[in-house]
């Protein structure tokens, strides 16, 4: 019971007070990889990270190199998927819609 009161005590202090942050400035990334359908948990990455910072606020681009550019085709797209994450196609349409650009 002590412990309670002190600790209330003590937050309500200003100098301990948790202070909500100040918004910051979206980033811009862009997301890169070369993992391609061989492994296609790691070629759905760069997608689904790419939405979910998309959906925080940041700018985001992804570029594709070397194995991972046959994922832009569309019955290469359809076959993925990947362990634990949504049909790339799914994640596509997604990414599509939030207008991220591709570069492959």
């Amino acid at each position: 019971m002590a412990r309670r009161s002190f600790l209330a005590q003590l937050a309500s202090l200003p100098f301990l007070a948790f202070n909500t942050p100040e918004p910051t400035k979206p980033l811009k990334i862009m997301m890169k990889s070369a993992w391609g359908p061989d492994d296609p948990t790691r070629a759905s990455f760069p997608f689904a990270h790419g939405l979910a910072l998309a959906e925080a606020g940041h700018e985001v681009q992804i570029f594709l190199l070397a194995e991972a550019t046959s994922l832009m085709r569309k019955s290469m797209v359809n076959a993925i998927m990947p362990v634990g994450w949504p049909p790339l196609s799914e994640t596509l349409e997604k990414v599509v819609a939030k207008h991220i650009p591709i570069f492959a």
